[in-house]
């Protein structure tokens, strides 16, 4: 019976250092290939911008006011805000996040 082929450990080691290279090269390779698409511009009612516009003027005024770890809530609900304004209003703090 013949004799099973010995490999050292630091062959081993190098091995997997080389198929873990591979494999973070061929992954930050498909991660820069699949960058997502912009979303285009959807248009935003007047009442809408206007309402945004004053959420961010209060968000404005109570940083000023020195309010560290506390949390701002609104309680206004506005009539004829639509899902559209509920959307932006979303999209819009989430991107000051």
């Amino acid at each position: 019976m013949p004799k099973p082929i010995r490999t050292s450990r630091r062959t081993w080691a190098a091995a997997w250092m080389v198929l873990c290279a591979a494999g973070l090269a061929a992954t930050a390779g498909l991660d820069a290939s699949s960058a997502p698409d912009p979303q285009p511009e959807r248009p935003v009612s007047a009442e809408c911008a206007e309402y945004v516009a004053d959420i961010d003027r209060q968000l404005a005024e109570a940083e000023q006011e020195g309010g560290g770890d506390e949390v701002l809530a609104f309680s206004r609900v506005q009539a004829g805000i639509g899902q559209d304004c509920n959307d932006e209003l979303r999209d819009h703090l989430l991107g000051h996040r």
